[in-house]
């Protein structure tokens, strides 16, 4: 039973839903890729699989535009796969449940991969109709985006003719994005030491919080579970001894954690004073938070009293420290650019392995040298911890370009289809554009997408008209030939 079936674009829902069959969670594209290979083959396109996954699709011009700019389109086919706590779905080889609910699409306690599902979707409508007017197309999609831009940074973009190309990666309809932050994913760790603990287990679960999209939220400062379990530990580790069993936070470096849930042995005797402090502060971090998280809310368990294997009281100290004196959140605006967050960084995940704490960090800058002075800091907070960073993903920013003939007819096509102008802007978030742009001579890029909300949490939802208008405007925009 297909429940998109009756959505118009026909064919952009009817892809969106066969993608959403899919496990494409980062790291888990090998059958999405092997789709997406089978789709070209059965409709006799040319198309390329590299070794890492990523695809290229290539569709010839329809007659009469043969001598028009050829056009890439490019999306990603991996998704941030996260669900809610009480979801029993394996991601890693279950499909989405999707369902409707007014003008939105979304799944059923998990995220729905809208961001950058619709891409593909659209990609493969425009590559499936014998019935559109274009130039000559090349589809290029990359894996793992989502953890770094890693399919971007590998793949080989020589074979490509054209030097104009539509990014279909943005999550607000009329907004035309042309340039945006670079970043990196840095991974900091501390080793500690474990021993036998007697005392009273109490299991400390912050939750409630909006989360959302690292880049494209960060400014709307929603709380970070994972930054405030650092502070609530950091207090409690200045009173009352005790002892971190287990931590863990957040599914994605690049989503803001929405819960984090902490394991502490604590002396029976500070027992009672350590639940009043932690609703205390719960109290206080409410009231801060205000109406960014009107939802935030600490619940403690008492669970049992005995003899547990835990992280000593002194390491216990020391994680707290290195957590909580970790920077967070937005670090600078955009001098150039009025309401554009400049620097930023975002502690997605916090979790131990057995003798491990790891803080995982989405770091974002416009300013490459303001990235790596945040870089260095994270670096130099892991010295003094007695700990050590490893920089993964590391993506070069997208600068934006003055002269732009497709940026130029994009605003153009636009204006004389809604008679207003579209808004050209700048995003914190990482795009792929940056990357793509050093690997082909003179690139002229544009991003542009459907309107889409809370991506990267359970709350996403896709919005159907938008989606049905920003496929009118890509049909005219692909007939249209240069003036």
């Amino acid at each position: 039973m297909r429940i998109l079936g009756d959505l118009q674009p026909a064919k952009v829902f009817y892809y969106f839903e066969e993608i959403s069959r899919i496990p494409h969670g980062s790291g888990n594209t090998k059958k999405i890729s092997a789709y997406l290979t089978d789709f070209a083959r059965e409709r006799g396109l040319e198309h390329i699989q590299d070794e890492a996954g990523n695809v290229i699709i290539m569709k010839a011009a329809t007659p009469g535009y043969e001598t028009e700019p050829a056009l890439i389109l490019q999306g990603h086919m991996d998704m941030v796969a996260v669900q809610t706590p009480d979801s029993t779905k394996d991601m890693t080889i279950e499909g989405l449940e999707l369902s409707i609910d007014g003008d939105y699409v979304y799944a059923k306690e998990t995220s729905l991969g809208g961001d950058d599902g619709i891409a593909i979707a659209y990609a493969l409508a425009i590559l499936d109709a014998d019935d559109l007017k274009h130039p000559a197309l090349e589809v290029v999609i990359t894996v793992d985006e989502e953890i770094g831009l890693l399919g971007a940074g590998v793949i080989d973009l020589s074979m490509l003719k054209g030097s104009r190309m539509i990014n279909l990666d943005s999550e607000e309809e009329g907004i035309f994005w042309t340039s945006c932050a670079g970043g990196a994913t840095a991974d900091c760790k501390i080793e500690v030491k474990r021993e036998k603990i007697e005392g009273i287990k109490l299991h400390v679960l912050l939750h409630g919080l909006q989360g959302g999209h690292s880049g494209c939220e960060i400014h709307k400062e929603h709380g970070n579970s994972n930054a405030m379990a650092g502070r609530m530990l950091y207090a409690l580790a200045g009173k009352y001894e005790p002892a971190l069993m287990f931590v863990n936070g957040g599914l994605a470096d690049n989503a803001i954690p929405r819960q984090t849930e902490m394991v502490l042995v604590v002396p029976e005797e500070n027992v009672d004073a350590v639940q009043a402090d932690i609703q205390h502060m719960a109290v206080a971090l409410r009231e801060e938070m205000g109406v960014k998280d009107p939802e935030f809310a600490v619940t403690v368990c008492v669970r049992e009293s005995g003899c547990f294997e835990a992280v000593t009281v002194e390491d216990t100290r020391r994680a707290a420290a290195f957590v909580h004196g970790m920077p967070a959140g937005v670090q600078a605006m955009s001098a150039d650019i009025p309401g554009l967050v400049e620097t930023s960084l975002n502690m997605g995940i916090l979790c131990m392995e057995e003798n491990c704490l790891h803080g995982k960090f989405s770091v974002r800058s416009s300013v490459e040298s303001a990235k790596e002075a945040l870089l260095r800091k994270l670096e130099a907070i892991c010295v003094l911890a007695g700990g050590s960073m490893v920089v993964t993903g590391e993506y070069p920013g997208w600068k934006y370009r003055t002269d732009s003939p497709l940026r130029d007819k994009m605003v153009r096509v636009y204006q004389e289809m809604y008679g207003s102008m579209p808004r050209v802007e700048a995003i914190h978030a990482g795009l792929e554009c940056g990357i793509l742009g050093s690997k082909i001579q003179d690139l002229d890029c544009v991003s542009m997408g459907p309107d889409m909300y809370n991506v990267h949490t359970t709350e996403e939802k896709l919005s159907i008209s938008s989606t049905a208008k920003v496929w009118e405007y890509l049909v005219r925009l692909l007939e249209e030939k240069d003036k």
